[in-house]
């Protein structure tokens, strides 16, 4: 019997749990009818890449080895499809996206016993699924048959004409309890809505009698019965309050960020500050989707991943925590203690751990190979630009996937290694140095959007085979081009700002004395806010 051995270190990422963030917009809800999702897999130090996987053929009784996505540990084996589909990074040649973050929810629900953890499940499915509805189907399956051996964790699942959430968690490995594996629901996202999720499981009261829209596990209320968490109707039944009950840390670290997304771009949600705040026992519940105010485009969902609250009550540029340039970011971990009392940081959208973010476009009125554009940025996505891969692509481009490079070992040639290098460089003074990250960011950002209409009507005037040749170079040739740019980037950051000094331009060039030497570099020390922080902490210690 043919085995196949499918190792973690083959999928795209590992990602940290309680660390990620989705957002989604139904077709109506976009500016050209796209259905768009966004993942941000944030890993905590761990390397990230992008894999592909080829379009396959498996004789009838093939077994494939399931390793642990987080851990590497092998979990057991299960009988591989007949046929598996091209995937590349979290989206599969039919255009199905999946994303992912993790709530947690009760602890004493995680089945020991199962062999399927939440990442295999991710990327088994993409090879198997042609929509979202039968990724649904496929993933409930999967775990039912083989166990779920994770923790609770929302999936986005969206194809080109529907966008779906669905959560799930384990029935533990005692049977007795109930019949079934796992308790899940999944409900589709109105067509003119967006939808977030992140580390908190969202999905409350549900329509069971909706069976076009909303899908659930037989046992969702009756396990819940048995366990003694739920005494009330079935129609009263809410996910979350049974198996994952938002806290404070749900609120104020999960939901905020997922608030923040629906402010930038809906309108009244101020009256949802108090819940994102987390305090307030009593405050009114977010609504799990809203309608936006506008229709929002491939860029507009970029920019809410690179969201620190910006111009919002959680903003972090109100504290000195940012040091003296300000920087919209945090150290982890997110809690600290001082003489006894624990105290939080903010946890924004845009994260320094992010190991890769992606926006991912479906388009049902293109050829699928063509209607799957990708989104991909390896890092940080406020620190980098999304480079276009295509669904078709049958190779992954080699900043992405780079031979020799992981987490122990730096290489030039790789996109993660390089843009942690600039961001790292960056993010200890934000205000001075990131202007112009950002001046290169969007710049390679609004490239790659003017250029699509063409290389997109090119591709359709060409073959299915050569269509997907073509794209595939493309894809790769952005990525090339986006890690050269990056590189010297980093050197320019190196000359620019040398010892938090700045050294002027003009023309785009350094200038120079006329002896030939460096021009006087330019000292801007404190910004006023700090000055006085100083000042108001020290008193007459540094007075003149």
């Amino acid at each position: 019997m043919k085995r196949q051995l499918i190792l973690s270190a083959m999928l795209v990422a590992t990602a940290g749990a309680m660390a990620c963030t989705n957002f989604i917009v139904g077709k109506k809800a976009s500016v050209d009818g796209s259905v768009i999702c966004s993942y941000s897999a944030d890993s905590y130090g761990m390397f990230q890449g992008l894999k592909h996987q080829p379009a396959a053929k498996h004789p009838k009784g093939t077994m494939r080895q399931v390793y642990d996505w987080d851990t590497n540990k092998y979990g057991g084996e299960i009988l591989e499809a007949e046929e598996t589909y091209n995937v590349i990074g979290n989206i599969n040649e039919w255009q199905v996206t999946i994303g992912e973050t993790t709530f947690g929810g009760r602890e004493e629900m995680v089945d020991t016993t199962g062999i399927i953890d939440y990442g295999s499940l991710i990327y088994i499915t993409l090879q198997r699924a042609k929509t979202a509805r039968q990724a649904i189907d496929i993933m409930t399956s999967l775990v039912e048959q083989y166990g779920y051996c994770s923790e609770g964790e929302t999936f986005t699942i969206c194809d080109p004409n529907e966008a779906w959430i669905m959560e799930m968690m384990g029935c533990a490995s005692d049977r007795k309890v109930e019949k079934g594996r796992t308790v899940w629901v999944a409900l589709r996202i109105p067509d003119d809505m967006i939808c977030g999720h992140a580390n908190q499981s969202r999905i409350t009261k549900f329509n069971m009698k909706d069976k076009e829209n909303v899908r659930y596990s037989k046992n969702v209320v009756s396990y819940a019965r048995k366990m003694g968490w739920f005494k009330g109707k079935d129609e009263d039944f809410s996910y979350n309050a049974a198996y994952a009950a938002p806290d404070f840390s749900g609120r104020r670290i999960c939901d905020a960020r997922v608030w923040s997304f629906f402010n930038r771009y809906a309108d009244g949600m101020d009256r949802y500050i108090p819940w994102a705040e987390g305090h307030d026992a009593n405050a009114e519940v977010m609504p799990l989707w809203v309608k936006p105010n506008k229709k929002l485009s491939v860029q507009d969902v970029e920019t809410a991943m690179r969201d620190h609250f910006e111009d919002t009550p959680f903003a972090l540029d109100s504290d000195m925590g940012g040091g003296i340039w300000e920087m919209p970011y945090r150290p982890t971990p997110l809690y600290y203690k001082v003489d006894g009392k624990e105290y939080f940081n903010e946890r924004p959208v845009s994260t320094q751990q992010a190991g890769f973010v992606f926006v991912s476009q479906m388009r049902s009125w293109l050829p699928r190979q063509i209607g799957g554009c990708f989104w991909f940025a390896n890092d940080d996505g406020n620190m980098v630009p999304f480079t276009p891969v295509y669904c078709c692509a049958t190779k992954a481009p080699r900043p992405y996937d780079t031979p020799g490079a992981d987490e122990l070992n730096f290489s030039m040639d790789n996109a993660f290694w390089v843009q942690n290098w600039v961001s790292n460089m960056v993010y200890p003074r934000y205000s001075m140095l990131f202007p112009s990250l950002k001046e290169v960011r969007d710049s390679l950002d609004n490239s790659y959007f003017r250029a699509q209409k063409e290389v997109e009507d090119k591709a359709l005037t060409l073959d299915e085979a050569a269509r997907t040749k073509y794209l595939t170079a493309y894809t790769a040739e952005k990525a090339e081009q986006m890690l050269a740019r990056w590189q010297k980037l980093a050197t320019y950051l190196i000359v620019k700002y040398n010892d938090m000094t700045v050294k002027p331009e003009e023309n785009g060039q350094f200038t120079r004395t006329k002896y030939g030497l460096g021009a006087t570099v330019k000292r801007p020390g404190y910004s006023e806010k700090y000055a006085r922080e100083i000042v108001k902490q020290t008193g007459k210690k540094f007075e003149k």
